[in-house]
């Protein structure tokens, strides 16, 4: 039989732990937020400024070029096209679709907003991404946005309660994939996997016109090939989760959404690779806009909108848009947002 001690001890420990906690929440806690967890700012600011439309992205949307004229983000020129509507953005670099749906869920639901646009970023889909060296740095931050007692968030942070893998863990992950996926497509392919492809890219290499090796060529032709062969398992890849996930939210919240499919540089990636990295990019298009279709949400498809001389990155591969390319992609999210917003679009 247990001694009423007992009971009395764990009574005393829950009553000192409530302590800490309310201690903790009204001392150092939000110290600790913006040490930690800045992001949760651009939450705040758009339930601040009573926005009924937000922009959820990562540096896709403030990236800009330096001869840019106007250096705005794509959800300010989405703004302009409805100016009674009050628009906002929550927008933090290297972000994936998970710290998007910390973020949405971390608006109080008594908030004006009323519709949601999410930047769905093709790239984040890819074992680079997923198992990047980024990751554990963005679990951390993504501590505070949990939903945790402010002290348990406190103790997790400080004994690396979070998924803490090393780079080098990681790195072989995402090389394992590369080595042991093999793509299935319906033609022949005479590189199965993500490592042969750039294997033979990288011996064969790309070619000045006097025939010798064009090293950097190469070296983007492989990055091309690491950034975008692949194929989205529906079960394993967690990405999917994640935008599921905000399709629920959105669902719960009744709130309009509205997927934004970013920009790639197919017209490189044509030039480099050809029509067999094409074809694995638009198959993964293909299969997350209609998963999402008819999940009800309206997928902006921008995949082949930007032109080449439009990204500012030429060495590496990113949704990185000069001026003319933002507008691109912010016009055609603002003609979607026509279906929720009729009498408002100017």
């Amino acid at each position: 039989m247990i001694p009423k001690s007992f009971y009395y001890k764990i009574g005393v420990i829950v009553i000192v732990l409530i302590c800490m906690n309310y201690l903790y929440k009204y001392t150092y806690y939000e110290k600790d937020i913006q040490t930690h967890s800045e992001v949760i700012n651009g939450v705040r600011k758009v339930v601040k400024d009573s926005c009924e439309v937000v922009y959820v992205g990562e540096s896709s949307n403030t990236n800009c070029r330096e001869d840019d004229i106007d250096k705005r983000s794509i959800s300010a020129f989405i703004g302009d096209y409805y100016p009674t509507l009050r628009v906002g953005d929550i927008t933090k670099p290297a972000a994936h679709a998970e710290i998007f749906y910390l973020l949405l869920k971390n608006i109080p639901e008594s908030s004006a907003v009323k519709t949601v646009i999410v930047t769905l970023n093709l790239r984040s889909f890819d074992a680079n991404w997923i198992y990047s060296s980024l990751e554990p740095q963005i679990q951390k931050y993504a501590v505070f946005l949990r939903g945790y007692p402010p002290l348990v968030g406190r103790f997790l942070l400080a004994f690396k309660g979070y998924d803490n893998r090393s780079e080098a863990e990681l790195e072989k992950m995402y090389k394992h994939e590369w080595k042991t996926i093999e793509l299935k497509v319906p033609f022949p392919l005479k590189n199965k996997t993500v490592k042969e492809w750039d294997r033979a890219m990288f011996h064969e290499g790309m070619k000045n016109p006097d025939g010798s090796k064009n090293y950097k060529l190469t070296e983007l032709a492989c990055h091309y090939i690491k950034t975008y062969a692949f194929q989205i398992d529906t079960v394993k890849n967690p990405r999917i989760k994640d935008f599921d996930n905000i399709v629920m939210l959105a669902r719960e919240r009744n709130w309009n959404l509205i997927f934004n499919f970013m920009a790639e540089n197919t017209e490189k990636a044509q030039e480099l690779i050809g029509d067999e990295l094409i074809f694995l990019i638009k198959q993964n298009r293909d299969l997350l806009v209609k998963r999402y279709h008819r999940n009800g949400v309206l997928v902006v498809d921008n995949l082949e909108c930007v032109p080449n001389n439009q990204y500012t990155d030429t060495t590496w591969t990113t949704e990185h848009y000069a001026e003319r390319g933002r507008k691109i992609v912010a016009r055609n999210v603002a003609d979607s947002l026509k279906r929720f917003y009729p009498n408002h679009f100017f």
